[in-house]
């Protein structure tokens, strides 16, 4: 896994800078200038834009990934490049007619009726547009093992485009207007960075005509694209709902809530950018020795990181809010220890959605995500309307736990593997210990220290475990190297 190894390093750093960014965003510039209702409405029109994105893309960029390991020749892979870049403008020429006549109506489908969100039909087309095509060039560069400028991108890029915009709303240099207008450039300025990158690393030669595959492509996209849609649903059905049915405030509260979770899943996503082609072609070689290789390492690995972190955020929560004194933001609290869970949970299935998205038995991502979609917009409904704020987190987990479980269930089934071992008992196990520990030890005079102290303790304790069991044969190479390195 030296590849993997190498590069997750680079995108969980890009990651972390990321979320260090974004953090200082939603948690002071965000309510101290534009304000809390401003804030609201940005993640709640983001949110919106994300529930379009599907639309536009149709999965292509899924198609990219799965069928490049396939094709035979450089000519088919070629073939292959310019269909995704192609196909989405046939895509695109469809859906704006309607969504120019119609983007109203749209608008108060996805918004539950709320004018506010309405108000930005340009923006929230446009976002979709240019995210759209970003995924497709990263997946270009996934397929040529070249992720880390692509989630650079990805990750960091919007919120140090957002922190610059916010700092020049607080010293009065731009309009909420502006603010809104830079951000739709700075979109699409992305894009032409990361097509520039991608042809400057693999620039294919043009050939007339589609792909040998292209029947099986145009399938496969087709329910890539209505499982996108419905996981859209699932990842930001909630703000929307949450949105719609209380308040401005509540969106802030809980967008901050599920952004601290969220930092849980940083080493996933920075590990599947670099896996996903890997699982792609050890399906495409029938490599099953190989396959759950990737799955069980995937899964130990992702549990031991996003374990670490998951006791680290939980652990110091209080202080943390206490520290950055915000009003209300606080009341949130326990939407960070639920979402977290089924985060984590997440994380332990390793690389398990790969294989399934890129196997024969692909179909089966669209049920399992259409059943998910429809079970959060009852969830949603029904638990904000009855616990607002924490209902909403619940309607995550219990969407989360039903989704992923069903995915090992029917991968070992079909594959005769599973992500798990008795590593994973015994780090469980260690994992309930040491918050149970470290749960009970008071807060000092001021948070800062609080939180140096406990991250200090938790970091002992986790690594007695750690060694003792020997979870994971990579990071113990991976900490010999760094240790030879700077020693």
């Amino acid at each position: 896994m030296g590849i993997i190894a190498k590069q997750s390093i680079y995108n969980t750093l890009s990651i972390a800078i990321a979320f260090v960014i974004g953090a200082f965003n939603m948690l002071y510039l965000y309510p101290n200038f534009p304000g809390k209702e401003f804030q609201g409405l940005i993640v709640a029109v983001l949110a919106n834009s994300n529930l379009i994105q599907p639309f536009v893309s149709f999965g292509v960029q899924h198609t990219l990934i799965k069928f490049f390991s396939d094709c035979e020749s450089h000519e088919e892979r070629d073939r292959l490049l310019w269909f995704v870049l192609f196909f989405p403008l046939i895509i695109i020429a469809l859906v704006l007619p309607p969504y120019y006549f119609y983007n109203s109506q749209i608008l108060d489908f996805l918004s539950n009726n709320n004018a506010n969100v309405g108000r930005f039909p340009l923006l929230i087309m446009a976002v979709a547009i240019s995210t759209a095509y970003f995924e497709i060039f990263f997946s270009w560069l996934r397929v040529h093992l070249h992720s880390v400028f692509g989630n650079f991108l990805k990750e960091v890029y919007p919120r140090l485009i957002t922190f610059i915009l916010l700092l020049l709303v607080a010293f009065q240099q731009i309009t909420i207007d502006n603010f809104i207008t830079l951000l739709i450039w700075s979109y699409y300025l992305r894009v032409l960075l990361v097509a520039g990158y991608s042809f400057y690393i693999y620039f294919p030669t043009f050939y007339i005509g589609l792909p040998k595959q292209w029947s099986a492509m145009l399938k496969y996209s087709a329910l890539i694209f209505l499982s996108g849609a419905a996981a859209s649903f699932i990842l930001d059905i909630d703000k929307s709902m949450l949105y719609a049915l209380t308040s401005d405030e509540n969106v802030a509260f809980y967008a901050v809530a599920l952004y601290i979770a969220a930092v849980i899943e940083a080493p996933g996503r920075a590990m599947f950018q670099i896996t996903t082609p890997l699982v792609a072609k050890a399906l495409s070689e029938n490599n099953n020795e190989r396959l759950e290789s990737l799955l069980k390492k995937s899964s130990i690995n992702l549990l031991i990181v996003g374990g670490f972190v998951f006791l680290v955020i939980n652990l110091n929560l209080i202080d943390f809010y206490t520290l950055i004194n915000q009003e209300g933001y606080a009341s949130a609290i326990n939407v960070v220890i639920i979402v977290s869970v089924g985060k984590l949970f997440g994380l332990s299935i390793g690389c398990l959605n790969n294989i399934l998205s890129n196997s024969k038995y692909y179909a089966y991502i669209f049920w399992f995500s259409l059943s998910s979609a429809l079970l959060a917009i009852a969830l949603n409904y029904y638990f904000i309307r009855w616990y607002g704020l924490i209902g909403a987190a619940y309607a995550t987990l219990w969407v989360l736990f039903f989704i992923n479980f069903s995915k090992i269930l029917l991968v070992h089934y079909l594959f005769k593997i599973h992500p798990y071992s008795i590593k994973t008992v015994s780090l469980l196990i260690s994992l309930i210990a040491i918050y149970g520990l470290v749960f009970w030890i008071p807060s000092l005079l001021h948070p800062f220290y609080s939180i140096a102290i406990r991250t200090l303790l938790i970091t002992f304790l986790f690594a007695i475990p750690f060694f003792i069991f020997r979870w994971s044969s990579d990071m113990e190479l991976l900490l010999k190297r760094l240790k030879d390195r700077y020693p």
